[in-house]
């Protein structure tokens, strides 16, 4: 008798929710906690969800590959990487892999080890996203295992790593949004985020430099902040302080993502001041949260579930 595909709901019932929480997950809409969105991603890949039903049954009896996904930070709201970690997870399901997913903590980057339980021989790829270790990099690369890295280090322009990179379309995506605000009258101008801290970010702030350069304006540093990113960006008392520390606030705010733009707004607005009346402020990443806040946040859009399912393609043809 033909066994039963796995749909949607048996996922739900697995996992004692809802099949529009499932969906949401899986078809990239609506906000979803992270424990939530990781127990559906995990039981969808037990249960084999999207493969043809002979292959669901028979996934139990065959060895599946296993793809492993490294991060020194899990993807949360605020972050365009939620809807990658799904995507990827929906169509390896449909290959017939497993995802298993590894949190490396402080120590084990600076130490260079691997995470406990990741078993080399038993790992078919890596996906590598927000890791932005060089030398921890440069270590999985030697595993000699198929890997995409979504994202890199700062610095990876002028460096050469043994993997394949997923980027953004960063410096031109920048150099618009500019172009739109000088348009709107815009003369001094802010960039905020740690522009070492990635790939994309240190591009996004070379865009900056280049559209303000090509709008004849001056760079004054003294009107960004570019405090290390580890610093407190989501504490309003302190992103106040930074801005009363600048000689004048500028007309507007490029920030680095948009969980840095949210909380600048917010704190913009506890200064007693307008967006965008007093100070316009823009976002990248297109998350979900940036059409919630108030006023909706003027961002650059991602098409994260599309890049996804490119790396998986890639991952699959080597």
């Amino acid at each position: 008798m033909p066994t039963k595909r796995v749909t949607m709901q048996d996922i739900a019932d697995a996992c004692g929710l809802s099949r529009n929480t499932v969906s949401k997950v899986f078809n990239g809409r609506g906000a979803v906690p992270q424990s939530t969105r990781l127990l559906i991603q995990q039981k969808a890949a037990e249960l084999g969800y999207g493969l043809p039903a002979e292959e669901t049954a028979g996934a139990a009896r065959r060895e599946s590959g296993t793809i492993a996904l490294l991060t020194s930070n899990m993807p949360v709201d605020y972050h365009f990487g939620t809807f990658f970690v799904t995507a990827f997870t929906d169509q390896i399901c449909r290959a017939g892999y497993t995802l298993k997913m590894f949190e490396i903590s402080a120590e084990e980057l600076a130490e260079r080890q691997l995470p406990p339980h990741f078993i080399p021989d038993q790992t078919a790829g890596i996906v590598a996203i927000e890791l932005f270790d060089a030398n921890y990099l440069r270590m999985i690369c030697d595993l000699n295992l198929p890997i995409i890295v979504i994202d890199s280090p700062a610095h990876s322009l002028i460096r050469l790593y043994p993997c394949d990179f997923v980027s953004m379309e960063n410096v031109a995506s920048i150099s618009a949004v500019m172009k739109r605000l000088v348009a709107l009258g815009a003369r001094r101008l802010g960039f905020v985020g740690d522009r070492n801290h990635c790939g994309s970010f240190y591009e996004r702030w070379f865009g900056f430099r280049m559209g303000m350069e090509q709008a004849g304006l001056p760079l004054d540093e003294r009107l960004c902040i570019l405090a290390p990113d580890d610093s407190p960006y989501n504490d309003p008392e302190w992103l106040i302080a930074q801005m009363n520390r600048m000689p004048a606030l500028p007309d507007a705010f490029m920030c680095a993502n948009d969980y840095l733009a949210i909380h600048l707004l917010n704190a913009i607005k506890k200064k007693g001041m307008s967006v965008p009346d007093d100070i316009m402020v823009t976002g990248f990443d297109g998350t979900s949260q940036s059409a919630l806040v108030e006023p909706a946040l003027t961002t650059v859009q991602i098409p994260s579930i599309e890049i996804w399912r490119g790396s998986t393609r890639q991952e699959k043809s080597k």
